[in-house]
C-alpha cells in the first residue's frame, strides 16, 4: 500500500472536516436564534452543506474509488463555493469592529449584538472559502495521481481502491509493503504481453510460464543483467538496495 498517500489524504480530510464542524456549530447557533422566520434560506443551506460534508468524508474514509472521490469532491466544492459567495453577499464589506456595541440584530425572540453576528458570519465566510480551496486542491491532486497510476500500467486506476494510488515520487499500490517486499502490482507488463493491452484486459493465461526474479550483478559500479533468450526484462525498485529484475517470457502474437 502507498502509506504516504493514505497519511496525506487523511490529514487533508481532517482539516476539511474540522472547518465544516466549526461552521456547523456557528450555524446551528444561528439557526436556534433565527429559525424559522429569519435568515431561513442561508441558515438551512449551511446546515445541509456542513452535515453533508461530514457524512461524505466519513463514508469516503471507509471505502472509495478515485472516480467516486472525484464526483463527491466536485459536488462539495461547488456547494462550499456557493456558501462562501452567499455569506459574502449577506455580510458584504462590513467592518465588524466598526459596528457600535449598542447595535442589535433582531432574532425570533429578541435581539443579539450586531458585532457578534458580524464576526460569526465572517468566520463562516472565511471557512467556506478555505474549504472550497482545499477541495479544489484535492481534485487536482486526485487527477494528477490517478493519471500517473495509469502511466504505470494501472489502466483502471479510476475504478480501483483510492488508497492504492501512489503519492508523488512513488509507484502505484502494492509496490511499497510495510516489510519492503514487493506487492501484487509490483511490475509493469512488457510490450507484447497479453496484460499490456490498453484497458488492462485480463487473459486466461497471462504468460506461457511463470516469470522469475533475480538480483543483478554489480560490475564496475553498475548493475549487469543477463537477459534470457525470448524474455522481457522488467526492473522494479527495491528499498533495501539493488533493484529487483524480473524476466518475463515473451509471446508471439499474430497481426
Amino acid at each position: 500500500m502507498t502509506q504516504l498517500f493514505r497519511d496525506m489524504r487523511m490529514y487533508g480530510h481532517v482539516v476539511v472536516v474540522l472547518f465544516a464542524v466549526t461552521v456547523l456549530g456557528i450555524d446551528a447557533y444561528l439557526a436556534s436564534i433565527f429559525l424559522p422566520n429569519l435568515h431561513r434560506d442561508f441558515t438551512i443551506f449551511a446546515l445541509v452543506v456542513t452535515s453533508l460534508t461530514i457524512l461524505t468524508f466519513l463514508v469516503l474514509n471507509q471505502w472509495s474509488q478515485p472516480i467516486t472521490e472525484f464526483v463527491c469532491m466536485f459536488v462539495l466544492a461547488v456547494l462550499w463555493l456557493g456558501m462562501g459567495a452567499w455569506s459574502a453577499d449577506i455580510i458584504g464589506n462590513v467592518q465588524c469592529d466598526a459596528i457600535e456595541s449598542s447595535s442589535r440584530t433582531q432574532t425570533k425572540s429578541g435581539s443579539v449584538s450586531s458585532k457578534a453576528y458580524c464576526y460569526e458570519m465572517k468566520v463562516i465566510e472565511a471557512f467556506s472559502w478555505m474549504n472550497f480551496v482545499l477541495l479544489a486542491v484535492f481534485i487536482w491532486i486526485l487527477i494528477a495521481l490517478t493519471s500517473r497510476a495509469k502511466v504505470f500500467g494501472r489502466y483502471r486506476a479510476w475504478f480501483e481502491p483510492v488508497w492504492e494510488l501512489p503519492w508523488f515520487g512513488q509507484y502505484p499500490g502494492g509496490m511499497e509493503q510495510m516489510d519492503g517486499s514487493p506487492g501484487r502490482y509490483n511490475y509493469a507488463y512488457p510490450a507484447g504481453s497479453p496484460m499490456g493491452y490498453p484497458g488492462g484486459m485480463p487473459m486466461q493465461q497471462p504468460f506461457p510460464q511463470q516469470p522469475f526474479s533475480q538480483q543483478p550483478q554489480l560490475v564496475n559500479g553498475g548493475y549487469l543483467v543477463s537477459q534470457q533468450p525470448g524474455h522481457s526484462v522488467v526492473i522494479q525498485p527495491n528499498a533495501h538496495g539493488a533493484p529487483m529484475v524480473t524476466q518475463v517470457p515473451g509471446m508471439v502474437t499474430s497481426v
